[in-house]
């Protein structure tokens, strides 16, 4: 039987990078997905047809997650679809850079409701479909939010909200055998580390692979395998954690 047989899946933000990584590598494994994007229908539509022809299960869903209707409606389309809930992928992601002086109060907003209240309108929703039977949330965080960077203050800040939560919840949640853990990506390779400037061969991609002792940056399927892992009963008695996925870089 595969790792995650049968096991309903919603992975926000899923229509590229990591988040579409960690889609495929659950339905790999036997999961249902439910892909979720913002904007990138057609980007979301070619991860699902991926999925389906390797033989699995998945739907692309539109929702903007800092926005409590749109969340409500996805995951009624995943109850709708599949019946039920077993795991939650909070990967949706506002990922701009900026020093302090260029920090506006729009571009505040944005990454706090995306970042942070987007998972917590998605955890409410999925308790409710979890039920009795419990669930797992794997919260896509950052090696920022522990090791901040310069121009990345906003970033961070939002990254180790999303941690503390991750921590609180774990205590509140273990009584309804929910578990929750976070996974925190070194310097990875997607699209919105390229349209933050972490382009190859340029200088802020020589600082990341000169202080990740693996020597590379990382690729979304790294991250994924470690969701998986996550998602499944190999790691039952893990709640609460706040895993580096660095290559070495962020070593706590």
């Amino acid at each position: 039987m595969s790792t995650l047989e049968n096991k309903v899946t919603i992975v926000t933000g899923s229509s590229q990078g990591i988040g579409a990584s960690i889609a495929k590598h659950f339905a790999a494994a036997g999961a249902k997905v439910v892909v979720n994007y913002a904007s990138s229908k057609e980007a979301a539509e070619k991860v699902v047809k991926e999925i389906i022809d390797n033989g699995g299960t998945a739907i692309a869903v539109q929702a903007d997650v800092s926005k409590e209707a749109d969340v409500t409606r996805l995951f009624e389309e995943a109850k709708n679809t599949f019946g039920t809930l077993d795991i939650l992928v909070n990967n949706a992601v506002a990922q701009g850079y900026a020093p302090i002086e260029q920090i506006s109060v729009e571009a505040f907003h944005q990454s706090f409701n995306v970042n942070v209240l987007g998972p917590i309108l998605a955890i409410q929703a999925a308790l409710k479909l979890f039920g009795d039977k419990g669930g797992n949330i794997i919260n896509i965080s950052s090696g920022a939010s522990k090791y901040p960077l310069p121009s990345a203050s906003l970033y961070s800040a939002t990254k180790a909200a999303l941690d503390a939560f991750t921590i609180a919840l774990s205590k509140e949640l273990g009584v309804k055998n929910v578990r929750i853990n976070s996974i925190l990506p070194g310097a990875t390779e997607t699209e919105g580390a390229t349209s933050a400037g972490v382009t190859k061969g340029s200088d802020y991609e020589k600082m990341f692979v000169e202080k990740t002792p693996l020597g590379r940056r990382g690729q979304p399927d790294d991250i994924a395998k470690a969701a998986v892992f996550l998602a499944s009963d190999d790691a039952a008695w893990i709640t609460g954690e706040q895993i580096s996925v660095s290559g070495g870089m962020y070593g706590f």
